[in-house]
């Protein structure tokens, strides 16, 4: 597979990675044993971009890996993210930036992953009433440490993205970014290529949708935050049928599937970004990383750029708890 480079870091991963969260929560009944599979899986097929946070099950994501890094640390690159606290099965939420809470996070999840460093660390939300200085001072003492390698930030603005970058270098900003989520071309994705900063895109498949396995709400088993999720409800769910059927429609006429055409594009929209779409099952991972062989024509990108153009979606991206601190 391609490899692209983090941000101006040593890091280089594959320009397909995983992210784990589903492996714990969020989308339905979880399975460790077929979680640790897939995982396996993934890193046969070339993967090397694991993604995580300590908040995904309560620490059990971040347990989860460490048991899947324990005899292959050396080939594997290792993001997780701090800043979520909740209480287990609970979605509300707080963010805490605090220093002394940098500090305390990043020893928690060394513990849980089983390492010594962690390769890439997001401040997973940013809390505006902890100066942002102070919160990428904090992540800069780790570096220091030497128990972080690079650094990162999760939905973030372009001013705060500037004025972090100016106390430590940012590696990578990860934010929501798919054919049905483009705020970030008009928002940070700018200030990112102006820094060197790598765009690591989450939720590339819309959530699942932009595959065309969602015809509607029902189909998502119960516990499945998609069913409290605004875009998977009601006439926005119809809406959104239509604009999955545009990405389908060129998927049948290239002989393969939606999921694989919506990777493809976010790949053909610059080196700089990184896709990591979430799975649990090896069946849709290994769709997931066939995506990078996948060539998109120039006027293929451009047909998909006006049928899902930015905004198409309807719907809010969360419900409004979720939606706390995006775009900080």
């Amino acid at each position: 597979m391609e490899q692209r480079k983090i941000g101006s870091s040593s890091l280089s991963v594959a320009a397909i990675g995983l992210g784990c969260m589903g492996m714990s929560e969020f989308y339905g009944p979880t399975d460790d044993a077929q979680s640790l599979a897939t995982l396996e899986r993934a890193l046969e097929l070339g993967v090397s971009h694991f993604d995580t946070a300590d908040m995904y099950g309560s620490g059990h994501n971040e347990q989860l890996l460490g048991r899947f890094l324990a005899d292959k640390r050396d080939r594997v690159v290792v993001a997780t993210k701090f800043g979520i606290v909740r209480q287990p099965g609970v979605y509300a939420r707080t963010i805490d930036n605090s220093p002394a809470y940098v500090q305390a996070a990043c020893e928690a999840s060394l513990k849980r992953l089983g390492i010594e460093t962690i390769d890439l660390y997001y401040a997973h939300r940013r809390n505006p009433e902890v100066p942002v200085e102070d919160l990428v001072g904090a992540m800069a003492d780790l570096v220091r440490q030497g128990k972080v390698r690079a650094l990162g930030l999760s939905e973030v603005s372009g001013d705060t993205l500037r004025r972090a970058h100016a106390v430590h270098p940012i590696a990578a900003v990860q934010s929501e970014y798919s054919l049905w989520s483009r705020d970030v071309e008009s928002g940070v994705l700018p200030v990112c290529r102006e820094l060197g900063v790598s765009l690591v895109a989450y939720s590339p498949l819309g959530r699942g949708m932009l595959t065309g396995a969602i015809a509607k709400t029902d189909d998502l088993a119960e516990g499945d935050f998609r069913r409290m999720n605004p875009r998977f409800q009601g006439a926005n769910m119809d809406a959104n049928q239509h604009l999955v059927d545009k990405v389908r429609a060129l998927a049948a006429a290239k002989g393969c599937t939606a999921g694989q055409v919506a990777l493809a594009w976010l790949l053909a929209q610059g080196a700089d970004i990184l896709p990591i779409p979430g799975t649990k099952r090896i069946a849709y991972l290994q769709d997931n990383v066939g995506a990078a062989a996948l060539r998109l024509s120039a006027d293929e990108v451009a047909q998909l750029n006006a049928a899902l153009p930015p905004g198409a979606a309807s719907g809010e991206r969360y419900p409004s708890e979720g939606m706390k601190g995006l775009n900080a």
